[in-house]
């Protein structure tokens, strides 16, 4: 199977191309940005040696069809999509911030509660919750947008504000935008069964100074989901939820002995288990859309891309 893992193309009037842990994203002419979602994998900030087959696909579907779903009350970057695996929208300057929002004591704030904190990003959380139960209301958490290679850090809004990292001005309509976005997401996930535990959004201003959507929504990258069918029992047994997450993935690196953290080996991946995980995207992508996934042909996968974004372009 041909999976996408690196990209090395020269588009006409390409200035730059960025390359990030799953994405890669070339300017052109300082006024679009052509995103190409490989099939890359990451967990605790670090790509994974295997890519998986059609996941790049999965994820710039589902965002694109989210993006097309909440365009009405949060604008964003998309222009057009000539492949598969390509968004095309406006060049956007990305403020330095993703907006974490957590319906429920899931993921990484469960890890923390454990360990007897209450507090995550300056935002208190309620004593005598068990791990999967629901927020009085969600809570904004919001990290530092590392550099490649580098680890996303906690960080509150007092210091975000206090460092100048954003304007207060600014910081205010991230926020709205973040709330209006996770309440639009969970009405969608309600739809389809499942509960939108949380998900992290990225925003930028374009040349204008508007500020938009910019990267993934409510991807299982980006996003947890849990089936709404028999999550309450599931809670009052004390069982683990069954979820749509890339969680999974990061479960079963725990298993392994690794948690991105250093001198730590990543574990091998067998056929069998990269075949397992890409099941696992298609599954989620059916799941999350309430479509059908259909599989692009990867039988010449770059040939494919830069003769769409070329044509696109012209």
């Amino acid at each position: 199977m041909n999976t996408i893992n690196k990209t090395n193309f020269n588009f006409p009037n390409q200035k730059s191309v960025y390359k990030g842990k799953v994405r890669e994203v070339y300017n052109i002419n300082d006024e679009l940005l052509v995103m190409i979602a490989s099939d890359r994998l990451s967990a605790f900030d670090v790509v994974l040696p295997r890519q998986i087959p059609f996941k790049g696909q999965i994820l710039n579907q589902i965002a694109t069809k989210m993006m097309n779903d909440t365009v009405d009350i949060v604008p964003n970057w998309l222009l057009a999509n000539p492949d598969e695996n390509v968004a095309v929208g406006h060049l956007c300057e990305p403020f330095k911030v993703e907006m974490v929002i957590r319906g429920y004591l899931s993921g990484h704030a469960a890890r923390e509660y454990k360990v007897g904190k209450r507090v995550l990003c300056g935002v208190e959380m309620p004593d005598g919750l068990k791990e999967n139960d629901k927020f009085p209301n969600p809570i904004i958490t919001p990290s530092t947008k590392a550099e490649n290679g580098e680890h996303d850090e906690d960080i509150s809004r007092e210091d975000i504000l206090a460092n100048k990292i954003v304007s207060e001005e600014d910081y205010l309509v991230l926020e709205d935008y973040t709330r209006k976005l996770f309440q639009r997401g969970t009405e969608i996930a309600a739809k389809r069964g499942l509960i939108l535990v949380d998900t992290k959004y990225e925003f930028g201003k374009t040349k204008e100074g508007k500020i938009v959507l910019i990267d993934e929504i409510h991807t299982p990258d980006s996003s947890r989901y849990f089936y709404a069918d028999g999550y309450e029992e599931r809670q009052h047994k004390g069982e683990n939820q069954k979820q749509l997450s890339k969680e999974f993935v990061r479960q079963w690196l725990i298993e392994n002995g690794f948690q991105g953290k250093e001198n730590q080996q990543i574990p091998a991946m067998s056929e069998a288990k990269i075949s397992e995980i890409s099941n696992r995207y298609i599954e989620l992508y059916e799941q999350i859309t309430g479509e059908k996934f259909v599989k692009a042909s990867t039988e010449d996968v770059l040939a494919r891309i830069e003769k769409n974004i070329t044509d696109f372009l012209a």
